[in-house]
């Protein structure tokens, strides 16, 4: 179905609630996905593997050996191989960028708080089993965690020669042949075969999102991955063609995806309109409405192109991640562009972040208080016992004379 709207400032919130209501409500597989996981849990490999036969899987053992990932990547398509090198020397260059420092701050009092910046010891990838392998998913969560500082990287997959190969030219530490809500319990709790991990990461179905949903409160998750969308605002001096392209693409990763084209200029929304059979095209009166009802929808993509609408991009607050140019086509940003193609779906770009180094590194503070004890308790001591706590009020007056 396409959809077609016309967009005023004073209405590109509503737009935007009419546009993301396009995409229907997923069907609730919580109680489905609370037994699999229960059951992982209980009953370790052996319910893994029970579950994973259940669904065309379960061959062990789990884990891939060496030589099965060797044979792979020498089997490997020589043209593939070179556009994957590409995309984890772009991925990896992009993602070390955003190593933090640690900056230490010294206070009046005289002490100091130091914000360290520290990679979780093990993490895992889920890389989505469908029609079609998906290496570039490996590369964007294998190489995002080694460049965190990840000391063991583990990925869960189908047993595709590609992701095979994919998984050994990304140096992954272990590759366990197993999906679903199973393999995201096995990777949370542990089996025999499967050792836990600290974070979990990756697109993957609803079954999938749903697990990590669950196991949250015990390991880290990236966030829940939904369809997929993209909204291209453009302008005069874009390429409707271009642009219509892009939409297609995007459309390519399932019926569900969402996508949206968006300009005030009429002949160009109708040259890309021509080209869609579903999604929505708005007409809006001026480029700042196109930027509103862009924020109120917060897509995963964001494309601008054309003057007007690339102007727009140092005002952009809500994307998963922003195209700029005709030429930026988002093709390009879920393979080399070295931009992570794991991002915040069905709106969650208002609160949360594509995939980078941060979803595998934790912020902690390193307190030396030292002689500015005396101060810091003449200071904390009223406010311990205004909450009505006295053993901590005690702790910080023990130290005003420097003991114990």
């Amino acid at each position: 179905m396409l959809e077609r709207l016309r967009c005023t400032a004073a209405d590109a919130e509503a737009a935007a609630r009419q546009v993301r209501a396009m995409v229907p409500p997923a069907a609730s597989v919580a109680d489905d996905v609370r037994e699999i996981v229960a059951a992982v849990r209980a009953g370790g490999d052996e319910a893994l593997l029970e579950v994973e036969r259940r669904f065309g899987g379960g061959r062990a053992p789990l884990r891939v050996a060496d030589g099965e990932l060797s044979a792979a990547l020498d089997a490997l398509d020589a043209r593939v191989r070179e556009g994957l090198e590409v995309a984890i020397r772009n991925v990896r260059t992009v993602a070390e960028a955003g190593v933090g420092t640690e900056p230490e701050v010294a206070l009046p009092e005289g002490h100091t708080v130091r914000l360290r910046d520290v990679p979780v010891r093990r993490a895992a990838v889920y890389v989505p089993a469908g029609r079609n392998p998906y290496p570039s998913s490996v590369v964007m969560g294998a190489i995002t965690a080694r460049a965190a500082g990840v000391d063991h990287v583990a990925v869960a997959a189908s047993e595709h020669p590609v992701i095979l190969a994919a998984c050994r030219l990304c140096e992954v530490d272990a590759v366990y042949r197993m999906g679903g809500a199973q393999a995201i319990a096995a990777l949370a709790y542990g089996t025999g075969s499967v050792e836990p991990v600290d974070v979990i990461v990756g697109p993957g179905s609803l079954y999938v999102q749903e697990a990590k949903r669950q196991v949250s409160g015990d390991v880290g998750i990236d966030g829940f991955a939904g369809p997929s969308d993209l909204t291209a605002v453009f302008s005069a001096g874009a390429d409707p063609e271009a642009l219509a392209l892009d939409l297609l693409a995007q459309a390519e990763h399932g019926e569900d995806s969402l996508v949206v084209a968006v300009s005030d200029d009429p002949e160009m929304l109708a040259a890309v309109d021509a080209r869609l059979d579903r999604g929505a095209v708005v007409q809006v009166d001026t480029m700042d409405t196109a930027l509103a009802f862009a924020e109120a929808l917060a897509p995963e993509h964001l494309q601008l192109a054309g003057a007007a609408a690339e102007a727009l991009a140092a005002r952009v607050r809500s994307a998963g991640c922003l195209f700029v140019g005709t030429q930026s086509g988002t093709a390009f940003g879920d393979y080399v562009a070295g931009s992570n193609h794991t991002l915040p779906t069905g709106g969650a770009a208002r609160f949360a972040s594509g995939l980078s180094v941060r979803h595998f590194r934790r912020r902690m503070s390193e307190v030396r208080i030292g002689h500015a004890a005396s101060a810091l308790a003449r200071a904390g001591v009223p406010i311990a016992e205004a909450e009505g706590f006295p053993a901590h009020a005690v702790s910080m007056a023990a130290r005003q004379n420097g003991a114990p």
